[in-house]
C-alpha cells in the first residue's frame, strides 16, 4: 500500500428472511448508511455491487441467505429527511399507494440541510414512514416531482417502490398531465413553447433558454387565456417540467410571471411571490388502472392579486 493512502473499503452482508423478494436497490438503502436509491442504482450499474460474488442488476430480487458485497461505501453527502410531526400540510388524496398534497407557498419541497424541518419531505416521512425507502433520494422520500419553494399547489408521492417506479415511468412518457395557473402581463394566445433549458454558469439561482451546454428538452403549453385588464390569467400544461421551466419559458416570450423578480416579472402591490400555482394533476392510478384527477383552487393571496391587477 502507498504510504498515507486510505485502505479500500469493502462492505458485505447477508440477506435476511424479512428481505426475501425485495429489489436489490431497496435492500441496499435499508442496510447501508448514506445509501440513496439513486446511489444504489448507480453503484449496481457501475459494477460496484455483487450478489453472491456475481455482477447483478438494480432491479434484481434477492433471496434469504444471498450475500451482497459492495466495492466501496457511498459518500455521506446524502442525508435523509428528518420526520416533522408539527408542520401542517393538507393531504388532498391518500390511499395505500399514492398521496397527493397541496403545498403552500413558502414551504420547500425537500430539505437542503440535515437538520431542516418544515418541508414537504419531512412531513411526508413523519406521516408515512415507509416512504423513507422510496424515491429518488433519501431527502425526497416518495416524492415524484418538486415545486419551487414559492410555488403553491399539488405534489404527488408514492408509498411503495412499485407505485413510484410506475408513476416515474408515466412521467417520463408524458402520460401524467400537470396543469398550472399563472398571471402575466400583456396579450398572448394559446401556444406551445418548445425550447431546451440549461443552467446559467456561475448562477445557481437561474436557468436559461437555448441550446447551451447541459440543456434539456422542455415543452410548455399555454392551454387557455383569460383577460384581467392589462394582465392575463393563463392555464399551462407542463407534463415533464424541469426546474423553473414555466417561469423561464414565459419570460423567454416576453411574458414573465407577475411577481417573479428573478426573471423580470411585473410587480403587483401586495404580491410577495411569483404567481404560479400547480392546480391540477391527472393520471391513471397504477394500482386501480382508473384515470383520476385532483384539483386545487387558487390560494387567497393569488385571488387578491388578480383583483388588484385589474
Amino acid at each position: 500500500m502507498i504510504e498515507g493512502a486510505e485502505p479500500a473499503i469493502s462492505l458485505a452482508f447477508e440477506v435476511q428472511a424479512d428481505e426475501e423478494g425485495l429489489r436489490l436497490d431497496v435492500v441496499l438503502v435499508r442496510r447501508v448508511p448514506a445509501m440513496s436509491r439513486k446511489k444504489a442504482r448507480d453503484m449496481v450499474e457501475g459494477g460496484e455491487v455483487r450478489l453472491n460474488d456475481r455482477p447483478t442488476r438494480k432491479g434484481g430480487r434477492v433471496a434469504k441467505g444471498d450475500r451482497v458485497t459492495l466495492a466501496r461505501a457511498p459518500s455521506r453527502s446524502e442525508f435523509a429527511a428528518r420526520p416533522d410531526t408539527l408542520t401542517p400540510l393538507h393531504v388532498v388524496h391518500e390511499d395505500d399507494h399514492l398521496v397527493i398534497v397541496d403545498k403552500p407557498a413558502g414551504m420547500p419541497s425537500h430539505p437542503l440541510r440535515e437538520d431542516e424541518l418544515g418541508t414537504v419531505a419531512s412531513v411526508l416521512v413523519a406521516r408515512y414512514p415507509e416512504m423513507a425507502l422510496v424515491g429518488y433520494a433519501a431527502r425526497e422520500p416518495g416524492i415524484l416531482h418538486r415545486l419551487d419553494t414559492d410555488t403553491s399547489g399539488l405534489m404527488m408521492a408514492a408509498r411503495d417502490e412499485a407505485t413510484f417506479d410506475r408513476l416515474r415511468t408515466d412521467l417520463r412518457a408524458l402520460r401524467i398531465d400537470k396543469r398550472y395557473r399563472a398571471l402575466v402581463e400583456g396579450e398572448l394566445t394559446p401556444r406551445a413553447i418548445d425550447r431546451p433549458i440549461a443552467p446559467v454558469p456561475g448562477d445557481s439561482r437561474r436557468v436559461r433558454v437555448g441550446d447551451h451546454e447541459g440543456a434539456r428538452p422542455a415543452r410548455t403549453e399555454i392551454v387557455s387565456v383569460r383577460a384581467h385588464g392589462r394582465f392575463h390569467e393563463i392555464e399551462v400544461s407542463a407534463r415533464a417540467a424541469t426546474r423553473h421551466q414555466i417561469r423561464v419559458h414565459l419570460a423567454s416570450i416576453g411574458h414573465p410571471l407577475a411577481g417573479d423578480a428573478l426573471y423580470g416579472g411585473p410587480v403587483i402591490p401586495g404580491l410577495t411571490r411569483h404567481f404560479l400555482h400547480a392546480s391540477e394533476i391527472s393520471l391513471v392510478h397504477p394500482a386501480t388502472g382508473v384515470k383520476q384527477t385532483w384539483r386545487s383552487a387558487l390560494p387567497r393571496e393569488l385571488e387578491d392579486a388578480i383583483l388588484r391587477a385589474r
